[in-house]
């Protein structure tokens, strides 16, 4: 590294809908490029971590036109990882058994974690859990999940897979109605759940995403209105 250049590092955030990447400096967190492209995780693992690469090669090529040396590649998952950095699940992206962190590092260093475990530390480091010895970060996007964070460090667990949280069911009284409700969070407030709920109200109005909705519910829409309200 020469005194003109800055350090920095490519940040992944592969989730069930889109990848979220950027060169961010070190030590102060500042994002200097930012890219989002969508996932379509259906397509299958291999195409995803194909525009995962080519997104990380780009990032990097364009640090190094920035004089900016990358001194690595900090990719969180939203699926299981365990502590070597392999994917162990297969929820949303069929990346178990494949490769990706050596992928990865063919382009720079690289350390693949869960995308909670990776924002609960973002959080512990730069954000809102600056200074809490003990606190609890909770994701909703295209799955609910969280993540306890102690001193600093976010907790895995025994088996690396202490960040479910929304898969079992949710036994609750309506707060409209009184009636009792059994459910499964992910499919009442998660991202894609909320957007269905609305497509299926009598608004005569679909949403693609949560932000189709979050944008209805700006302009007073009443329907999107109780279904955000609910899914909080």
């Amino acid at each position: 590294m020469n005194n003109n250049q800055q350090l920095g590092a490519i940040g992944l955030d592969i989730g069930g809908t889109k990848i979220a990447a950027g060169v961010v400096l070190w030590p102060s967190g500042e994002i200097l490029a930012r890219t989002i492209i969508p996932t379509n995780p259906t397509r299958g693992g291999q195409a995803v971590l194909k525009d995962t690469l080519d997104l990380a090669r780009r990032l990097h090529d364009w640090a190094g036109s920035q004089q900016i040396e990358v001194s690595g590649i900090g990719a969180g998952v939203a699926e299981l990882v365990d502590c070597k950095g392999n994917v162990t699940s297969s929820c949303t992206i069929d990346w178990r058994q494949v490769p990706v962190q050596m992928k990865l590092s063919e382009i720079a260093p690289a350390q693949v974690e869960s995308d909670v475990r990776t924002a609960a530390l973002a959080e512990a480091i730069f954000g809102a859990g600056r200074g809490h010895d003990l606190f609890t970060y909770i994701t909703v996007g295209t799955g609910i999940s969280y993540c306890l964070v102690q001193d600093g460090r976010p907790f895995k667990g025994a088996k690396v897979n202490a960040i479910l949280l929304a898969s079992s069911s949710l036994r609750t009284v309506c707060s409209h109605c009184g009636a009792k409700l059994h459910l499964v969070l992910e499919e009442f407030a998660s991202g894609p759940a909320i957007a269905k709920r609305f497509t299926e109200t009598r608004s005569g109005r679909s949403a693609t995403t949560c932000e189709d909705v979050v944008r209805a519910a700006s302009t007073g829409n009443k329907y999107a209105i109780e279904i955000l309200t609910s899914a909080g």
